[in-house]
């Protein structure tokens, strides 16, 4: 409270010591106070928590805002707020009220609580208190020159045990679920209270609590999006023995009473950012979650820790901040609505240039952000959408009110978590569902699932559902939009080339030889078991994605795309996607014809015969010169007059520019000519493609002392000058003679080093 009175403050203490509980009423004694808290479930559960503590009505004396559920009002002087909710209100000057802010669990080190720090500490308009259970606590007050508090908990021994044989053995996926259910059972056989059991997301928590059957107490779930029940039985403090399975927000969010085991599966979902990308993926924890998760077994007792790992594998000892991980499109834009750019602001570590630049680009060019990086008009509209800024801007680049409404509902249904419905397997569902929605689009059909309650013997997660439909509907407010209809998509395709055009890096096509893969010129994808995506579909929209660890464990990752829409491949060409080659040249009824093939992800897309015109007429018609087959032997005399010209003026025989080849020089010459269109060929002389190098009075003397080519009867070779490092090469080309030349054979090279090429075998020239 002292330090309180006089600025910031760093407080440090063990999990479970209070901190999320007691420093928040102690700062709200002195004045409305805001608690940041990484995640919805701790921003909920530490409300209400502390309103039942207190006796005041939830909302009142104490309240908290996440999407789509707030329980404050301007007055109340406790509210818990997701970091999300805290950057809006900043950014609308919501945050004046508020004497102290809390940033809880920094430790996690999200790009948005850095921000937020950031934010608050250039504006000085508040009391921080930055708080976690571990972390590098000196650094953060030293950035924030504030005094550190550390409070020493109460701590019971914990026993470590390795199930790996193989003390390096890394946390793996593999059987995850049978090990997982193994170990949590010992586990129930060691303890008399409540397990806790770490996993690394919902399906995994889904598969496990199905490997377990029934272990004879009860097993509950823990997670971002579990519902209030559930929450509350997970959290009882009177429970008895039961297993939790839960993902990391027990880790240091939420403390759960009486656990004296925990099982640990050594995996978390984790950012990283792929080719310019941010993905979520499988990872291995570091020390320092580790040692946080074992560490709830010794919270009221001595207890057990149970690790499927080997006791000797190499984690990382911690987790590299998310802005040192992610792209920075998200934080750019925040800061921005805020007011200040990000390049103004000071960091606990600094922002990675190259994706800050990468990040800033982007922005500008979808004229969110000036070029001073703040927030334009459009950008503030953005910002106010609760998605991801990429979806924001695909929503806002559809060219009509249907095609904005239906990316609107997409972005919606793509957003809620758990997904509000995984794609059956099963056949009699299968045949279902193509009865219902025959177009065989995983996007479409999404959209059409949020609009309608499938038929029987389809369901959907009703509650991800109810959530997906409230966000689109909030969606199609801000943009003024239509409300939400109850027909599928009317026009699939006009859709699917909508998204295209506005982000054609979306579009991936098979790989030729490995059918299951998919790629663009930039990544690699795997599309879901569980997709609608026809196998003879060649092209397709990407529009959701995760990583998995691949065969060789968590170092290999593999990317699932789970949301994929089908388009022709004839839209690379519409959209001038990939580079394009032309193949063989060659003359037809007199007039040049050029194989045309566009190349996108290493596949030829589209190949065609094209009678060319303007650049690539000209292009055509070199290489056809050079080749012979147009005005010989005009292409041999050109390139033999710009090589010797390239070899007098390294000689400093004279001066002047040099061609970069033959080919560039022709195309250069025949535009001169006013060559544009099929049929000018026909108007060309070879004197008109003359080159004009080395006078005519010394041509003849130059090429005698520098030759091309040498015949000595039984031997003809050709020849290579280098002046810069003074080096001749004459390559074997053919006659009966085994031996190398004589240097008295050859022309007078004084100075020049002289070497003979025969296949492999190359030898000095004496």
């Amino acid at each position: 409270m002292d330090a309180l009175q006089q600025g910031h403050a760093v407080v440090t203490a063990d999990t479970g010591s209070g901190k999320s509980t007691r420093l928040p009423v102690w700062a709200s004694e002195q004045g409305a106070t805001l608690v940041i808290e990484p995640r919805r479930v701790a921003c909920t559960a530490l409300a209400g928590f502390l309103a039942r503590q207190q006796g005041t009505a939830l909302g009142e004396g104490i309240g908290y805002a996440v999407r789509f559920d707030m329980r404050c009002n301007s007055d109340t002087p406790l509210v818990f707020a997701t970091p999300g909710m805290a950057l809006r209100w900043l950014g609308e000057g919501g945050l004046q009220r508020f004497r102290t802010v809390i940033l809880d669990e920094f430790h996690e080190r999200r790009w948005d609580t850095d921000l937020l720090l950031a934010l608050l500490q250039h504006q000085d308009h508040h009391h921080l208190v930055v708080t976690s259970a571990t972390f590098a606590a000196e650094a953060v007050a030293r950035h924030l020159q504030a005094p550190l508090i550390e409070a020493e908990g109460r701590r019971f021994p914990v026993t470590l045990q390795h199930e790996a044989k193989d003390e390096r053995q890394m946390p793996e996926s593999r059987h995850l679920a049978e090990r997982m259910a193994r170990a949590i059972k010992r586990a129930l056989s060691q303890t008399h209270g409540p397990v806790l059991a770490f996993l690394p997301g919902r399906g995994e928590i889904r598969d496990t609590e199905q490997a377990l059957g029934d272990p004879g107490v009860p097993v509950l779930t823990l997670h971002a999006t579990v519902d209030a029940e559930s929450q509350k039985a997970a959290l009882a403090e009177d429970g008895g023995q039961r297993v939790i399975l839960a993902t990391n927000v027990a880790e240091t969010s939420l403390t759960i009473p009486g656990v004296t085991a925990v099982v640990d599966s050594g995996l978390e979902r984790r950012t990283h950012q792929r080719n310019g990308r941010t993905v979520l993926s499988l990872a291995a924890i570091s020390q320092a979650s580790a040692d946080q998760r074992s560490g709830r077994a010794g919270r009221t007792d001595a207890g057990t820790a149970i690790r499927l790992w080997g006791r000797g594998a190499p984690l990382e000892a911690t987790t590299a901040p998310e802005i040192q991980r992610e792209e920075l499109t998200e934080l750019v834009l925040a800061a921005g609505c805020a007011g200040t750019p990000a390049s103004a602001l000071r960091f606990p570590d600094p922002l990675p240039e190259k994706a800050h630049n990468a990040a800033l680009e982007q922005l500008q060019r979808v004229g969110a952000v000036d070029e001073a990086g703040v927030a334009t008009g459009y950008g503030q509209r953005l910002f106010q959408l609760p998605i991801d800024s990429f979806f924001a801007h695909l929503i806002s680049a559809m060219p009509d009110a249907d095609t904005q409404g239906a990316m609107a509902d997409l972005t919606a249904a793509l957003s809620t978590r758990p997904r509000l419905f995984r794609f059956p397997d099963k056949e009699d569902q299968r045949r279902a569902l193509g009865d219902w929605l025959p177009d065989p689009c995983d996007a479409t059909t999404l959209i059409a699932l949020l609009r309608n309650r499938p038929p029987a013997p389809l369901s959907v997660n009703n509650q991800a559902r109810q959530e997906a439909h409230q966000l689109a509907g909030r969606i199609r407010d801000a943009l003024a939009l239509p409300g939400i209809p109850n027909e599928p998509v009317s026009n699939p395709d006009h859709l699917r080339r909508a998204i295209a055009r506005a982000a054609p890096e979306l579009v991936f096509v098979r790989r030729e030889k490995r059918r299951q893969a998919m790629g663009n010129d930039a990544r690699e994808v795997l599309p879901d078991e569980a997709s609608r995506l026809p196998e003879e579909a060649e092209a397709a929209l990407v529009l959701d994605e995760h990583s998995t660890p691949g065969k060789r464990g968590h170092r290999q990752t593999i990317t699932i795309a789970t949301c994929l829409a089908p388009v022709p491949l004839a839209i690379l060409d519409e959209l001038e996607l990939g580079e394009v080659r032309f193949g063989e040249m060659r003359l037809e009824d007199g007039e040049p014809r050029v194989r045309r093939e566009r190349l996108y992800a290493n596949r030829v897309v589209s190949s065609e015969d094209t009678i060319p015109a303007g650049s690539e007429l000209r292009n055509a018609l070199a290489e056809l010169i050079l080749q012979g087959q147009l005005l010989p032997p005009v292409g041999d005399r050109v390139q033999a007059d710009i090589q010797q010209w390239a070899l007098y003026v390294a000689l400093g025989h004279g001066e002047g520019a040099v061609p970069e080849s033959a080919q560039q020089w022709l195309c250069q010459r025949l535009q001169a000519l006013g060559v544009e269109e099929p049929g000018d060929e026909s108007l060309l002389e070879p004197g008109d493609l003359a080159f004009e190098g080395i006078p005519e009075w010394e041509r003849e003397t130059f090429d005698r002392r520098y030759p091309r080519r040498i015949s000595l009867g039984d031997l003809v070779m050709d020849v290579t000058y280098e002046p810069a490092a003074r080096r001749i090469t004459l390559d074997y080309r053919h006659g009966p003679r085994r031996t190398p030349p004589k240097r008295w054979e050859l022309p007078s090279w004084k100075g020049w080093k002289i070497r003979y090429r025969r296949a492999s075998k190359v030898v000095t020239v004496q």
